[in-house]
């Protein structure tokens, strides 16, 4: 409770907020469909279920990337919650490292890039050298 009565806390807070809507614009950017058609808070649920794949094999794919991220369920699912139709994506983690919004759009690119050839292998290990590259310019803070 220490941390959230400082005044920085708020900056940061602003900025995950500030951070969510860069990567939501990036994801919408890239072709894909947020349920809420945006985000006001931390959060985003992508419909990965109109590109033909599964939350699941997108969680797997990103994972493969060095990318975390949750399968979920989305409004009208009409898949089993354990292959769900969408993915959720933070932005806490990454605010948290001190990145800021063009790194959300390069993330958005990234996340594209591995979903829209979901079973290339080779892909998935490009994008996670640059998620290496970019998380050793922002090491973690503790």
């Amino acid at each position: 409770f220490h941390a959230a009565l400082q005044p920085e806390f708020k900056t940061y807070q602003e900025q995950i907020v500030t951070n969510a809507k860069a990567m939501a614009e990036g994801m919408t950017r890239n072709g894909f469909r947020l349920c809420s058609g945006g985000t006001d808070n931390h959060l985003m649920l992508v419909d990965v279920g109109e590109k033909g794949v599964t939350g699941k094999e997108c969680q797997i794919a990103l994972d493969q990337a060095g990318i975390t991220t949750n399968k979920n369920t989305i409004p009208f699912e009409t898949r089993s919650p354990f292959q769900a139709s969408g993915i959720r994506i933070g932005s806490p983690a990454v605010t948290a490292r001190g990145m800021k919004e063009p790194e959300m759009a390069d993330i958005a690119d990234m996340i594209s890039e591995v979903l829209l050839d979901i079973k290339n292998v080779d892909t998935a290990n490009k994008v996670r050298q640059r998620v290496r590259d970019l998380t050793a310019k922002f090491p973690l803070p503790y």
